[in-house]
């Protein structure tokens, strides 16, 4: 089976060294630096962002992180990704690589790495993004899903009843429609202002999954929308319009779609599940 891209590790690390050097010189961190934000579009460069799953920003991007089973955004200042994208095929709901039971800080992130540690004792699961069950088709992959860039601050029930029903749910329209298209990721509102760990990861107010099924005999799109609560509803009360997703994040989902095709299915609301 073909690997997915990677973004060459050495970039993330001589980047890192700069940042380094800048923060001893001046005292400050590299995230109080114009040149941060350069750097980190030219580390973007070299990102492949043209596949069907990858958002387009209408707001300032994040360092996009190339792994072997997914692609991220990383917002530095919230320690979460802003979103995780992803294509999960047919083939890749079979692998059989036992999960992981390490996380990791990601070797590749600009400035501060957020820990496991992080998430001691905080009353948060260290929520998955591309969910590890997704990763199985690949070791490498699913190592790479345990790095704390893919992790967002969730709560414990939500982690374990509906947001792992939707992936299950996923896997299941995978085999049967051959692959989908997936990004997920954090949406802060307001409404709360809670920071956990030495690194002051910021706990979400809510998530977001966006899901495209594009394939002969069946087309759509479609939008999910989890406070960051207990819930325990059927996933069909959690749908919204794709459309809803992005003016809520700011993103465009799925642009690779011819435009009237793409607006037909981002407005949409399934009031059933396919």
């Amino acid at each position: 089976m073909a690997k997915k891209k990677k973004k060459n590790s050495w970039i993330g690390w001589l980047i890192a060294i700069i940042a380094g050097i800048v923060s001893l010189i001046t005292g400050k961190s590299w995230t109080e630096w114009d040149i941060t934000q350069e750097v980190i579009q030219e580390s973007n460069k070299q990102a492949d962002t043209e596949r069907m799953e990858i958002p387009l920003m209408k707001q300032k991007q994040g360092q996009i992180i190339q792994r072997t089973g997914y692609t991220l955004s990383y917002d530095a200042k919230n320690k979460t990704p802003q979103w995780v994208a992803w294509e999960l095929t047919k083939e890749e709901t079979r692998g059989n690589e036992e999960r992981s039971t390490e996380f990791f800080p990601d070797p590749d992130v600009i400035g501060t790495k957020v820990v496991t540690y992080d998430y001691s004792h905080s009353g948060y699961d260290r929520g998955h993004m591309a969910p590890a069950g997704d990763m199985k088709w690949n070791k490498k992959a699913m190592e790479e899903s345990f790095y704390m860039t893919n992790i967002c601050p969730q709560d414990h029930n939500l982690n374990t009843e509906d947001w792992n029903d939707l992936e299950m749910k996923s896997r299941e329209w995978a085999r049967r429609y051959g692959k989908v298209y997936i990004v997920c990721g954090p949406i802060y509102t307001g409404k709360r202002n809670e920071y956990i760990g030495e690194h002051r990861v910021k706990v979400p107010d809510a998530f977001f999954k966006v899901i495209l099924i594009n394939d002969s005999r069946k087309q759509c799109a479609i939008g999910f929308y989890f406070e960051n609560e207990a819930g325990e509803r059927p996933l069909k009360e959690y749908i919204v319009s794709v459309d809803k997703i992005e003016k809520m994040t700011g993103m465009d989902f799925f642009s690779a779609l011819p435009d009237d095709l793409e607006n037909q299915l981002e407005k949409e609301i399934l009031e059933n599940l396919p």
